[in-house]
C-alpha cells in the first residue's frame, strides 16, 4: 500500500498528516496528547468539557483544559445544551489559548442524552443550529461540530444533513461525522459509504471521519474509500500511539513497526512519569491503569498483563509490573 497523505485545513490550520487523535473520554489529556504528538500526531482535541465547569476556574478546567506550548494545534471540545453557555465556554476556552472549538452532537452515553446533552443534539436540529450559530458569533477561531448519522438507526439522515448544511452555511470550519447512529454507539460497523455520501455533497468542504479506525492500516482504508480529509483515531489510538508513526510508514509502502517490548516499556514508563506529574501521586496511578489495559493489548500475553495493570495502586506498582513483563527476557 503506497498512499500519498494530503495536508488539510481547518479554517487557517493546516495539519500536515490527515491521521488526528480523536477526542477521548478519559484518555485524550495532556500527557497522552503529548505522548502521541511525540509519535506523529500533528493534531488533537482534548476530553470533553461540560461547558460550565469550563467557566469554573476550579480543579475540573485546570485538568481538562491544561495545555501547553507543544500542544498546538489543539481542539477543545465542549458539550452542553444551551447556546449561550456553549458560547461563553467557547470564549472561554480561545481566551485560554485553544486554537479551535469542537462542538458535540455525538456523545451516545446515557448520562449525556438524560441531561439532553451530546448525541441528544442529533434528534433537535433546531437547537443544535442555534447553539452552533451562537458560538460562531461568539468566537474568532474555528469551530468544529462533532456529528453522528442519526439518533436511532431506524430513523432516516433528515437531521443530519439540515444540521450540517446549516452549520457549514453559517460559517462552521469543519464537520466530524462518527459513521455510526446514536442508539448503536459502538456496536455494528461504521457505515463508510455514508461518509463518502457526505464528502460528496460537501466536496469543498473539510470533513473528517470517525469509526472503525482501529489501526493504522485502517486509517488509510478510510482515506482512500470515502475521500475524507481525514481519518480521526479514537479507540484505536488507545494503548497505541504508534498508531501515527505507522501511518507514515504504510502510506510510504513500508511495513508498520510494531513496537518492541522494550520500546514499550519506555514508553509507557515515560507516560505513567508525565502522568504522575501532571495529575500527582495518588491520582495518577488511578488513571493509568486504564491505560495499562489499553496498552496490554500489544503484548503477546494481552489477558495475563491486563490483570496486572488492574492492580495497580502505586509507582513502584506500575514499575513492578514493566520490569516483570516488558525486560528483554
Amino acid at each position: 500500500m503506497t498512499v500519498t497523505l494530503k495536508p488539510f485545513r481547518i479554517g487557517d490550520i493546516e495539519v500536515r498528516l490527515p491521521v488526528v487523535l480523536a477526542a477521548l473520554a478519559g484518555y485524550s489529556d495532556l500527557p497522552y496528547r503529548l505522548l502521541c504528538r511525540r509519535m506523529g500526531a500533528p493534531f488533537a482535541t482534548t476530553e470533553m468539557m461540560l461547558d460550565r465547569y469550563v467557566l469554573l476556574a476550579g480543579k475540573y478546567r485546570k485538568i481538562m483544559a491544561a495545555t501547553t506550548d507543544e500542544d498546538h494545534p489543539v481542539v477543545g471540545q465542549i458539550i452542553g445544551n444551551e447556546p449561550d453557555v456553549m458560547a461563553s465556554a467557547a470564549v472561554e476556552l480561545c481566551r485560554m489559548g485553544f486554537d479551535a472549538v469542537d462542538l458535540n452532537f455525538a456523545c451516545p452515553v446515557n448520562k449525556a442524552l438524560r441531561r439532553r446533552r451530546g448525541g441528544f443534539l442529533m434528534s433537535q436540529p433546531r437547537l443544535a443550529l442555534d447553539i452552533t450559530r451562537a458560538v460562531l458569533s461568539a468566537v474568532d477561531r474555528p469551530v468544529v461540530l462533532k456529528l453522528r448519522r442519526n439518533f436511532r438507526r431506524a430513523d432516516d439522515d433528515t437531521d443530519f444533513w439540515q444540521i450540517a448544511e446549516g452549520a457549514l452555511d453559517a460559517g462552521a470550519a469543519a464537520l466530524t461525522v462518527h459513521a455510526r447512529s446514536v442508539e448503536q454507539k459502538y456496536a455494528g460497523p461504521a457505515d463508510w459509504q455514508f461518509l463518502a455520501d457526505v464528502k460528496r455533497r460537501f466536496g469543498d468542504r473539510t470533513i473528517l471521519g470517525s469509526g472503525d479506525v482501529h489501526d493504522a492500516r485502517s486509517a488509510l482504508e478510510m482515506l482512500e474509500r470515502t475521500g475524507v480529509d481525514a481519518a480521526t483515531a479514537a479507540r484505536g489510538a488507545l494503548g497505541n500511539p504508534w498508531l501515527f508513526r505507522q501511518v507514515i510508514e504504510l502510506a510510504a509502502g513500508q511495513e508498520p513497526r510494531a513496537p518492541t517490548l522494550a520500546e514499550q516499556r519506555e514508553v509507557m514508563r515515560a507516560h505513567f512519569d508525565a502522568a504522575v506529574e501532571f495529575y500527582g501521586p495518588l491520582k495518577g496511578p488511578k488513571v493509568m491503569r486504564g491505560f495499562g489495559i489499553r496498552y496490554a493489548r500489544l503484548h503477546p500475553t494481552p489477558k495475563k498483563i491486563r490483570v496486572a495493570f488492574v492492580e495497580v495502586k502505586r509507582p513502584d506498582d506500575w514499575q513492578r509490573v514493566l520490569e516483570e513483563f516488558y525486560s528483554p527476557q
